[in-house]
């Protein structure tokens, strides 16, 4: 119940962002951005049923958004090729689906003080929320492997994230009535290198940081009595 919950904030999140590109026209997306993290925080708690968010919950939630989003500044230089969205998915994986979100979430809306806030945030924190939604629910079946790490982080990136991010930059570009399926064509295709490169280094990144995550998360998770239901 409380997952079809969760799933029923993602949809209500995608409408906002569908409607908001319809009608906005790109403004007011401060108030996007403040409406999508308000649904993912809602999904938290709805997750955590009635007791409330705890201390230690919260400051392991900020301590992994804190690293994903100067993972994403450190490395402004190299466009595309930062630790960010594995970050997010390790904390999804490892946290829990709905803590994943609201990292993804905050990273996309954090990070972009240092990057620029704009029409396109929201997108981007609906796509990092949901690669660290569905590593959650992926890895209650996987195992939290290397490989399966590697694996789930440079197609999620590229499939889930990609199209977001790519709607985004369609719905906020294209004039009032072009925002076509031929345009968006258009739109992925001059895309596709640089959703490549950000799929490949999140699979690097994953590689070198998925095995001390995982080990220092559990022991936290183990030791703190934190999001035990996690994952």
């Amino acid at each position: 119940m409380k997952r079809i919950f969760a799933f029923c904030l993602l949809l209500a999140a995608a409408a906002v962002l569908f409607c908001a590109a319809l009608f906005l026209n790109g403004q007011r997306y401060y108030l996007l951005a403040c409406l999508i993290l308000l649904l993912a925080f809602a999904a938290l708690l709805g997750r955590l049923e009635r007791r409330r968010l705890r201390a230690r919950e919260m400051v392991l939630l900020a301590v992994m958004t804190s690293l994903a989003v100067m993972g994403r500044a450190v490395f402004f230089l190299l466009p595309q090729f930062k630790p960010a969205a594995a970050l997010v998915i390790l904390a999804g994986a490892l946290l829990g689906a709905e803590s994943g979100f609201l990292v993804g979430a905050m990273t996309g809306f954090v990070s972009n003080f240092f990057f620029g806030q704009g029409p396109w945030t929201p997108f981007q924190m609906f796509g990092f929320g949901l690669i660290g939604f569905f590593a959650g629910l992926v890895f209650t079946k996987l195992p939290k492997s290397r490989s399966c790490y590697m694996a789930y982080g440079a197609l999620s990136v590229f499939l889930i994230y990609g199209l977001c991010a790519n709607a985004g930059t369609l719905f906020t570009t294209a004039p009032a009535g072009e925002a076509t399926l031929p345009a968006f064509a258009a739109v992925l295709a001059s895309a596709v290198w640089f959703d490549l490169v950000h799929a490949a280094s999140t699979a690097v990144f994953l590689f070198f940081l998925a095995k001390p995550f995982t080990a220092k998360l559990s022991r936290i998770r183990k030791k703190y009595g934190v999001f035990e239901r996690a994952g």
